[in-house]
């Protein structure tokens, strides 16, 4: 069934709404909270970040998630994480939770909750319980809503993230299909590595599915989407991925691992890897998105973990940044990714949107026109793509080049 893309993000789906506020948490003259509302409640499915330090929401949304397994309302803030925060940060967690619970009505352990910012400080929970008040008064299911949400998220990212598809699938009456619909918002601009998935991100849907496939779903795109991008080598303390499904496109309910259970994964898989890219093309003081394509590959993780070595190189993104077709750099990652491989038979290929360039083959970096390397590495997106020459497996990953930028913003994060 053919996936399409439409605008939005979060308010894509049937009965999902959305609104953003100007709390004054750390930021001023711009939004930073958003909420995100169901019609009804939704089955949820969620990834977390696997860094020890977790932050008082992920606590909190992992909790909801395996046990609860229900959620109706999503409160996010930007510009402080809330972590590090101990018994005062769970304390936060349930107090915003049972704001938004009343102003809602709707049970407060079916609350999700986000916060991304400066790690340490303690959230002020005066001005949270006013944003919560005044976004639960002006939420809304327009496209807009959902895009203004997205933008109030944002921290260090220059722009807001957003994608959302509509597929068909069949409808519950069993006559013919009905129209389903998935979107998402994300942020992640710094701080982004696998292995979670490395930001704060929100998808909906309302499709009828099962609640283990809805986590089973989740859990297998994540892998080749969020987990394949990488901007600076650190995996955050917040880093959260929540899938909500309340089931009001009206379609047969997917109870097993059939043909609309793999249109929705598909559909699942084509808005997280757009989100994706687009977090891994906005690092921080980013001017070049990197993409790494390998092939030819004996198994997947090898696949995976050769792209990745390539994308999270420091070396790379500084040969990139610096337009300098020094494809020794890549050959590098390449060895030392933990992937036995021969490099007598590998071919690696700097790929532009119309011209294609072969650096190295035969066991021999080889004579290549320098202009024509500048052209290629002057493109927004720089692509290589290297054949492995010892399988059939895969795998892309994506990263950015390495700026002085980078360490201006990181230098001085918490003013």
């Amino acid at each position: 069934m053919k996936i399409e893309r439409i605008a939005g993000g979060v308010t894509a789906a049937k009965g999902f709404k959305a609104a953003c506020c100007a709390a004054g948490i750390k930021y001023q003259g711009r939004t930073d909270m958003a909420m995100i509302s169901s019609d009804a409640p939704c089955g949820v499915a969620g990834t977390f970040t696997t860094n020890v330090v977790k932050a008082a929401p992920v606590i909190w949304d992992r909790q909801i998630v395996q046990t609860v397994k229900a959620a109706q309302a999503v409160v996010v803030n930007a510009g402080i994480a809330n972590a590090a925060t101990g018994a005062a940060g769970m304390a936060m967690c349930e107090q915003t939770a049972a704001c938004a619970a009343r102003a809602l009505g709707v049970p407060a352990d079916q609350v999700l909750l986000g916060s991304t910012g400066v790690i340490g400080p303690n959230l002020p929970i005066d001005r949270i319980a006013a944003g919560v008040a005044e976004m639960a008064k002006t939420l809304s299911d327009t496209l807009e809503a959902g895009t203004a949400a997205s933008r109030a998220i944002m921290t260090t990212d220059t722009v807001n993230k957003e994608c959302a598809v509509a597929f068909d699938l069949p409808a519950a009456n069993g006559q013919g299909a009905v129209r389903v619909h998935l979107g998402g918002m994300t942020k992640g601009s710094g701080m982004i590595h696998p292995n979670m998935c490395t930001m704060l991100g929100y998808v909906t849907t309302d499709c009828a599915i099962d609640q283990a496939l809805l986590q089973r779903a989740l859990s297998a795109v994540v892998p080749d989407t969020f987990n394949m991008i990488s901007v600076d080598g650190d995996t955050s303390t917040n880093d959260t991925l929540l899938l909500l499904a309340n089931g009001l496109a009206g379609n047969a309910p997917i109870a097993g691992e059939g043909e609309a259970y793999q249109t929705f994964v598909e559909a699942l898989f084509t808005v997280c890897r757009d989100l994706a890219v687009k977090m891994a093309g906005d690092g921080e003081g980013a001017t070049h998105l990197v993409e790494m394509r390998v092939t030819g590959v004996d198994t997947k993780e090898h696949a995976r973990a050769l792209a990745r070595s390539v994308v999270g190189s420091s070396l790379v993104k500084a040969m990139v940044f610096g337009k300098d077709a020094n494809c020794g750099r890549v050959l590098c990652a390449l060895g030392y990714a933990g992937v036995d491989f021969d490099p007598a038979v590998i071919e690696l290929y700097l790929v532009g949107e119309t011209d294609t360039l072969c650096f190295y083959r035969d066991g021999c970096v080889q004579a290549f026109d320098e202009d024509a390397a500048l052209k290629l590495l002057s493109e927004r997106a720089v692509r290589f793509l290297c054949d492995m020459g010892m399988g059939d497996q895969e795998a892309t990953a994506w990263g950015c080049d390495l700026t002085y930028d980078y360490v201006k913003i990181n230098g001085d994060y918490r003013s």
